[in-house]
């Protein structure tokens, strides 16, 4: 059996070696405080700058999930409002929790098939806030964009926040070109959900230092104080971090991932772009995400898809807002081997 959702998503097989492991290393009752805690912490964070090319002075922190990062940002990196780049429901849900903490924050709607102009950036925003892989959409910002958006934060001052959450650890990022990278665990990952990472530039830091806020569990500041020795300020989710450490050790280099996963998602795109009764749901390929592929078809049709795959053992991801029904989603993650996509394939060549 198969699942193609979105998130949580399909987990390794190895993830079930690893959690034997994990109770037999007496890692279920490890202290958070003590050596053996703090030398996991500093490998993992090792492992992730070696397999994402993460640049080694960025700093890389541990949360609840990718949502509770919206809070730290709101509360240590604003100290006016943010403005908010979006397409689809987690960027704006983005912008509405951000607001409920500055009021004055903003934001733009643009199009599926559309890249957002950098000349939108206000000149007065203390963060631009972007969703690289918007998975409720299946759109995606290329490099390209990514760039000239940061290039113009360059000239106001503002720092660029990227939410890379179906992204992250599977296709390669430039994360040099923003300030502030954040996703979770449970979909590229290949883990079971419960774990956000949180990755921060020097420039970052510094404007989090500067700022100075220390009023919350998840301040940066004290975040930042207490990584500087591979500790957290809460009771963490070491299970989590043992499992990523283990997950990134048994990986392929970011670039070797990447280079797979877009050529599994051309020759997915292709399938349904020459299929009579499915299409993309996005039409413009430069702005189709690689990680997350939306199918558009009647909404009866969807039904009956999904009921057939559910049957024989393949489980399509849903539709989300205002596709919800006339869509169906499908997880081009790394975890899924190529034989669950010939199995799918087969079984929509016969619809």
């Amino acid at each position: 059996m198969y699942t193609f959702n979105v998130g949580p998503s399909q987990v390794y097989p190895a993830i079930r070696q690893y959690l034997a492991a994990a109770f037999d290393e007496g890692w279920l009752s490890a202290p958070h405080r003590g050596e053996r805690f703090t030398a996991l912490v500093r490998q993992t964070v090792a492992e992730l700058k070696n397999k994402l090319n993460i640049p080694q002075d960025y700093m890389v922190f541990f949360t609840s999930s990718a949502t509770e990062c919206w809070e730290i940002l709101a509360q240590s990196l604003t100290k006016t409002r943010s403005f908010h780049l979006y397409n689809g429901s987690f960027g704006e849900k983005w912008l509405e929790y951000a607001k409920a903490i500055h009021p004055a924050c903003t934001g733009h709607q643009f199009g599926l098939e559309e890249v957002p102009d950098p000349a939108l950036i206000p000149d007065d925003a203390d963060l631009v806030c972007i969703t690289q892989n918007e998975t409720s959409t299946a759109t995606q910002l290329r490099d390209g964009a990514v760039l000239n958006l940061y290039n113009r934060c360059q000239q106001t001052g503002a720092l660029l926040c990227v939410d890379v959450t179906s992204s992250l650890a599977g296709i390669q990022l430039k994360h040099i070109k923003a300030d502030v990278w954040y996703g979770s665990v449970q979909k590229c990952f290949g883990m079971p959900a419960g774990l956000g990472l949180l990755i921060l530039s020097p420039r970052a830091i510094a404007r989090a230092r500067e700022i100075g806020e220390k009023g919350h569990y998840n301040s940066l500041v004290s975040m930042y104080e207490k990584m500087l020795n591979f500790q957290t300020t809460h009771t963490p989710n070491v299970l989590a971090i043992y499992l990523l450490c283990r997950v990134l050790l048994d990986r392929a280099p970011i670039k070797a991932i990447d280079q797979h996963l877009r050529e599994r998602a051309q020759r997915l795109y292709q399938f349904f772009e020459e299929h009579p009764q499915f299409q993309p749901l996005v039409q413009n390929p430069e702005t189709r995400s690689t990680t997350v592929i939306a199918v558009q078809a009647p909404a009866a049709l969807v039904d009956e898809t999904k009921k057939r795959a559910a049957a024989a053992g393949l489980t399509l991801g849903s539709g989300y807002g205002n596709w919800a029904k006339t869509t169906f989603r499908i997880a081009n993650f790394p975890a899924l081997p190529d034989v669950a996509y010939d199995q799918l394939l087969q079984l929509l060549a016969a619809v």
